[in-house]
C-alpha cells in the first residue's frame, strides 16, 4: 500500500492524537456493551505473492489457511471488480463460523464514477457480496484524493441510498475534508446520524487522517506500516488506546494492517494480537510465522 508512504519515516511524529471529547458518548449511544468487545484483526489480502513466506510449504488453499490464522480480512480484491455471488459463497464456505469479510466497494463506483449515477452498479455489487451471508462484515467505501468537499452532495446522496441494514465505513482522502472545520464537522455529524463508521487511517504521510472522531461504537482502523522500526512503537501506542476504548464502552474493533511491503503484515499483526491477549485477556489466534526458527523471534 503506497498511500501515505514517505522516504524517511524515522522523521515523522507518530504521536497519537487524543480521543475526541465525544468518544465515550458515541460508544454508549446504543447502550453500554456487556463483556469484552469483539476484536477483528486482519490483513488486506490473502494472496500468496503478497504475503510471501506466510504460508507453510505445501499449502494448497490460501484462504483456508489464512482464515485459520486470522478472524477477518479487509477484502481489497473487491475494489478491482465485482465477483459473482457464487464466488463469495465459495469464500464464505471455506472459512470458520466466526470469520468476517470486510469488502471494499468496487472502484467503478468510488473512483471512476465518483459516486455519480451509481444506483444500478451499487445494487449489482451488494447482490454479489450478499453471498457472504452472516460472514459479511462492514463494507468499506474508499474515495480517492481527487474527491474533494465540492462533491459533498454526491456523498450525501450515496449515504441516503445506502441500505440501513448493512454496516458501512467511509474513508475520504482529499485534505479539504480535514482542513475545513465546518465541512469536517458536518460530515462527521452526518455519519454519526446515519450509523456509518468514520474510517481512521494511521499512515506516515497523512497524519490529518488520524482524526480520532468516532461516529459509531465500532471503530474501523486502517493501519499502514512504514517498514521501519517505529512500526512496533506505533502498535504499542495502539494497544494503549484500544484499552481506553474498551474502558469507554467500544462494542467492536475492526483493525486492518497494511504495509508497503505486505510480507510484514502478518508479523505485525501477530505482534499486535499477542499484546492485546497479554494485556486485556483476549484469546485471539496469533498468526504463525513458518520462518520463525530461521529469522528469530521479533517479539
Amino acid at each position: 500500500m503506497k498511500f501515505g508512504k514517505v522516504p524517511n519515516p524515522g522523521e515523522i511524529d507518530f504521536t497519537m492524537p487524543k480521543d475526541h471529547p465525544e468518544t465515550k458518548e458515541v460508544f454508549n449511544k446504543y447502550g453500554i456493551s456487556e463483556g469484552k468487545p469483539k476484536i477483528y484483526i486482519g490483513c488486506a489480502k490473502w494472496n500468496r505473492q503478497d504475503l510471501k513466506n506466510f504460508y507453510p510449504r505445501g499449502t494448497k488453499d490460501e484462504l483456508t489457511y489464512y482464515s485459520s490464522q486470522f478472524n477477518s480480512i479487509e477484502l481489497n480484491s473487491t475494489f478491482y471488480r465485482i465477483f459473482s455471488e457464487e464466488q463469495f459463497q465459495k469464500w464464505r464456505d471455506k472459512t470458520p463460523d466466526d470469520f468476517k469479510f470486510f469488502p471494499k466497494i468496487v472502484k467503478d463506483i468510488s473512483h471512476y464514477r465518483q459516486l455519480n449515477n451509481v444506483e444500478d452498479k451499487l445494487n449489482e455489487y451488494l447482490l454479489a457480496v450478499s453471498g457472504l451471508g452472516n460472514k459479511l462484515g462492514t463494507i468499506f467505501l474508499q474515495m480517492n484524493e481527487r474527491f474533494g468537499t465540492k462533491n459533498f452532495d454526491r456523498l450525501k446522496h450515496f449515504i441516503d441510498i445506502w441500505p440501513t441494514d448493512l454496516a458501512l465505513t467511509i474513508e475520504v482522502r482529499h485534505p479539504d475534508w480535514f482542513s475545513d472545520t465546518a465541512v469536517k464537522e458536518e460530515l462527521f455529524q452526518l455519519l454519526e446520524a446515519k450509523g456509518i463508521s468514520n474510517t481512521l487511517v494511521d499512515t506516515a504521510g497523512r497524519r490529518d487522517m488520524m482524526h480520532m472522531r468516532m461516529t459509531t461504537p465500532r471503530p474501523f482502523v486502517r493501519w499502514v506500516g512504514a517498514n521501519h522500526e517505529s512500526d512496533y512503537e506505533r502498535l504499542d501506542a495502539w494497544v494503549d488506546r484500544i484499552g481506553n476504548w474498551i474502558d469507554q464502552g467500544m462494542s467492536e474493533l475492526q483493525f486492518f494492517i497494511h504495509q508497503n511491503l505486505e510480507v510484514e503484515s502478518p508479523l505485525l499483526s501477530a505482534y499486535l494480537i499477542r499484546k492485546l491477549n497479554d494485556r486485556y485477556g483476549y484469546t485471539l489466534t496469533i498468526p504463525n510465522d513458518p520462518n520463525a526458527d530461521q529469522q528469530g523471534s521479533l517479539f
